[in-house]
């Protein structure tokens, strides 16, 4: 969308259920009538269904499902959180985007949303189903003043934050599975990857990718992750507007990342445990020793998973869960 559009959507938006009139739009864009005339023409081509009165103007009585930077700051109430924002329909990954953003100086709390991602990133390289118009694919930079040994604490910190935010916004029994994914009902709807700069005392940024399936429906899956995977919708029954679950979500992260740096893993660690989908469960670790069998029991001060097994509790710092014979690790 052009940037002359956005404005006249955000001004519209700004208004809710009230007239923007022509006069006023053409006063603050510097535009014609005609030329105003026009862009609405393109919103009513792009979805947005506009009602034109004589004398009132123009007003919005729907708004289509668009990643906007003027649909999300509607709904934002973060201080720094996604106030600097970059919204993009095709992108390969927006983790590589927002490297490069980082990279070039981009503040703390900016971020990086697509309508899709045609190389979508996972963890240990796996790729990530990210379809057009359906989930929410973002990246979030940060800029922690801690050293690279605690930067896996991070990815622990925002399952507790995109949990928190979908269990209010869905009411869906969202639960976290170590280290990094958001399951309902044993299925998984959300996967967290951290990826990092820096150097060994400190980290120079970090960015939080987050890919969230929203509105997408149970036939479309792909043949091998069928069963293993499911949305907000498919399991609420209902579609979810993204845009309000974007500015939950920053709304949350922001909340649990200023307690994290101000009190250390320790505001993190019990709501991390309360909101646990396998503590008390038998699961099977794979890291590059090995596996290990055990009791989930929870997690220690660093964020690493105590295994309860015959040879008595151990920390699991770097490892996938397997159950029975089968990954569940995607």
């Amino acid at each position: 969308m052009g940037g002359t559009r956005q404005q006249i959507l955000a001004m519209m938006i700004e208004k809710g259920d009230g007239y923007v009139s022509g006069e006023e739009i053409s006063r603050k864009l510097g535009l014609s009538r005609t030329a105003v005339w026009k862009h609405i023409e393109e919103l009513r081509r792009e979805g947005y269904q506009i009602e034109a009165r004589q004398r009132s103007g123009y007003r919005l009585v729907f708004r289509p499902d668009r990643i906007l930077q003027e649909e999300i700051a509607c709904h934002l109430s973060t201080r720094s959180f996604g106030r600097v924002l970059r919204t993009l329909k095709t992108v390969d990954s927006t983790q590589k985007v927002a490297h490069q953003w980082a990279r070039e100086g981009a503040p703390e709390g900016a971020a990086v949303i697509a309508e899709e991602q045609t190389a979508g990133r996972g963890r240990l390289g796996r790729s990530w189903h990210s379809p057009p118009g359906s989930g929410i694919w973002m990246s979030l930079i940060l800029r922690p003043p801690i050293p690279i040994a605690r930067a896996p604490q991070l990815t622990l910190m925002a399952s507790v934050g995109i949990a928190r935010a979908l269990i209010d916004m869905t009411h869906l029994p969202v639960r976290i599975k170590w280290p990094n994914d958001l399951l309902i009902r044993d299925k998984k709807v959300c996967g967290i990857l951290t990826e990092l700069r820096g150097e060994q005392d400190r980290v120079h940024y970090a960015v939080l990718g987050a890919g969230i399936n929203v509105n997408i429906d149970g036939e479309a899956w792909p043949p091998d992750l069928k069963g293993k995977v499911t949305s907000l919708s498919a399991e609420a029954g209902r579609a979810f507007r993204r845009s309000p679950l974007i500015a939950a979500m920053l709304k949350e992260l922001e909340a649990i990342y200023e307690k994290y740096l101000e009190q250390g893993f320790s505001a993190v660690h019990k709501e991390w445990e309360r909101l646990s989908g396998i503590l008390g469960r038998p699961v099977k670790v794979r890291n590059a020793s090995g596996e290990v069998s055990g009791i989930a029991r929870g997690l220690n001060g660093d964020g690493a998973l105590l295994l309860d097994t015959e040879e008595g509790l151990i920390p699991i710092y770097s490892a996938e869960i397997i159950e029975g014979c089968q990954s569940r690790s995607f």
